[in-house]
C-alpha cells in the first residue's frame, strides 16, 4: 500500500473478496478507484465503502438500498440523514429476519415430527419382520 491506497490484490485480500466482485461493484459505481491504466488504486473512501458494501449484503440489503445509504454521505447533513435511513432499513430488515427465524423454527419443528414418525414405522417394521 503507498499513499493510502490499496491495490485490486490486497483489497481482495484484507475484505476476503473476489477481484470479480470488486469490478462488480464498480461498474455499479458502489466503488471508484482510482484509475492507472489497467491498475486501480483503492483510497481509504473506497475501503470504508466496500466495508459497508459488504456488511450490508450481510444482513440481506440490496444494492440498491445499500446504494442509497453510501449516497447520503454526499448530502448536506449527511451524518443524519445516512444515520436515520440506515436505522430505518435495519428496523425493517431486522423484522424480516425475525419473521424468517419464527417460521424457520416451525419448520425444523415439523421436520423433526415427521423424523421421528418415520423413526417410530421403521422401528415397528423392523421389529415385525424380526418376529
Amino acid at each position: 500500500m503507498t499513499d493510502g491506497t490499496m491495490t485490486i490484490r490486497e483489497m481482495c485480500d484484507a475484505f476476503d473478496v473476489t477481484p470479480r466482485t470488486l469490478r462488480f461493484y464498480e461498474a455499479k459505481e458502489l466503488l471508484a478507484p482510482i484509475r492507472q491504466g489497467q491498475k486501480r488504486l483503492f483510497t481509504r473512501r473506497d475501503r470504508a465503502r466496500l466495508k459497508l458494501i459488504l456488511r450490508g449484503k450481510r444482513y440481506g440489503f440490496s444494492l440498491e438500498e445499500i446504494r442509497q445509504l453510501l449516497d447520503l454521505y454526499g448530502q448536506g447533513r449527511a451524518q443524519e440523514a445516512q444515520l436515520a435511513r440506515s436505522h430505518d432499513l435495519a428496523r425493517e430488515r431486522l423484522s424480516d429476519l425475525r419473521a424468517r427465524r419464527a417460521e424457520l423454527d416451525d419448520v425444523i419443528a415439523d421436520l423433526e415430527d415427521q423424523m421421528d414418525f418415520v423413526a417410530r414405522a421403521l422401528t415397528d417394521i423392523r421389529k415385525n419382520s424380526a418376529a
